[in-house]
């Protein structure tokens, strides 16, 4: 529309104008773009994994993206965990469609061999903070509403766990896994069970800038722009980054020793600009005598794992992208 004016820019990837409509046109390095494509569900198998789209709450429109790995056989024993996964993008950016998480999301699928259930979860700055955590929190609720039989799916009420749920989320949605995990602790799950917890380059950050911050270089998937930018847009009004959904671990969030919180697999990459915000994080959950175990990647930067360039063109991140992977197989299958 002529006559808009764009009051905030992120780094190719948002633009807001001043007649509050928001612009999420990819306008970065067009090599990358692919990566920010959606991939249409397909119900049949390929490489192994079908994947579908459903609605799960047609009051507020709240969607899934399901991807469920091939399985051989029709015995109870050959039910799957649950990986109720949350996007990154900042709270502001992307979808459980986009590229980047379909290569990496199914190939865990398959290695883990559990049905991953993504959220699409609503976007500031239409929809401030806490609205991504109420439709992750929504999306367990559906979960256990499908074990407790008052919900069906043709694929998860015949083949998965839910007594094995686990949370996991890249970058801001392994924000969103710890404030679901310290919701769950709230309420009975029964006979769903929320058994793990596996935050990936959560974004946790303090309103002081790091030693991380200031010292390691950006990346591709995270910028100081990025953080400080997003943040603004998705934090409630008035609030700023010590707000508990950005700074768990700080003095205005609920204290961490009195949340019932699930086994954590804390997963961090060594270069990353948030990793000092992170390791504090881990700090406070130790010490509150939280079951928390730390996995980190050498040499790696933010979601490296989503770069599926630099995963197909540089073996250390293939490498330490199959770390993770199997880091997190190994977590599932022990919880």
């Amino acid at each position: 529309m002529e006559g808009r004016r764009v009051m905030e820019e992120v780094s190719g990837w948002l633009r807001v104008f001043d007649d509050g409509t928001v612009d999420r046109t990819y306008t970065g390095p067009p090599e990358v773009k692919f990566m920010a494509d959606p991939v249409p569900p397909h119900q049949d198998f390929v490489d192994g994994v079908a994947t579908r789209d459903v609605t799960v709450d047609e009051t507020s429109g709240l969607r899934v993206r399901i991807y469920m790995p091939e399985i051989i056989g029709d015995s109870d024993s050959n039910k799957l965990p649950v990986l109720l996964h949350f996007h990154g993008g900042g709270f502001c950016i992307s979808q459980p469609d986009w590229y980047m998480y379909y290569h990496v999301y199914t190939k865990l699928a398959r290695s883990v061999q559990a049905v991953c259930v993504s959220v699409y979860l609503r976007l500031a700055p239409e929809h401030r903070l806490p609205a991504a955590c109420d439709d992750g929190f929504s999306a367990l609720l559906w979960l256990r509403s499908l074990a407790k039989c008052e919900a069906h799916d043709t694929w998860l009420s015949s083949r998965a766990d839910f007594n094995r749920v686990f949370l996991i989320g890249d970058s801001s949605g392994g924000n969103v896994v710890h404030e679901v995990a310290a919701r769950a602790g709230e309420v009975e799950m029964s006979p769903a069970r929320v058994a793990g917890a596996i935050p990936i380059h959560p974004g946790f950050v303090r309103p002081e800038r790091s030693r991380s911050e200031m010292e390691e270089a950006e990346s591709p998937f995270l910028t100081l722009d990025m953080v400080d930018k997003f943040l603004s847009l998705a934090l409630p009004f008035g609030w700023g980054k010590d707000h508990p959904i950005t700074c768990p671990m700080g003095r205005k969030a609920p204290p961490i020793g009195g949340l019932k919180l699930p086994a954590m697999l804390l997963c961090v990459a060594e270069k990353d600009l948030i990793r000092d915000t992170e390791m504090e994080y881990y700090e406070e959950l130790r010490k509150n005598g939280k079951e928390v175990e730390l996995l980190v990647n050498s040499g790696m930067g933010h979601s490296f794992y989503l770069n599926k360039i630099a995963v197909d063109m540089d073996n250390n991140t293939a490498s330490e992208t199959n770390k993770l992977i199997a880091a997190i197989a190994y977590f599932v299958k022990r919880h």
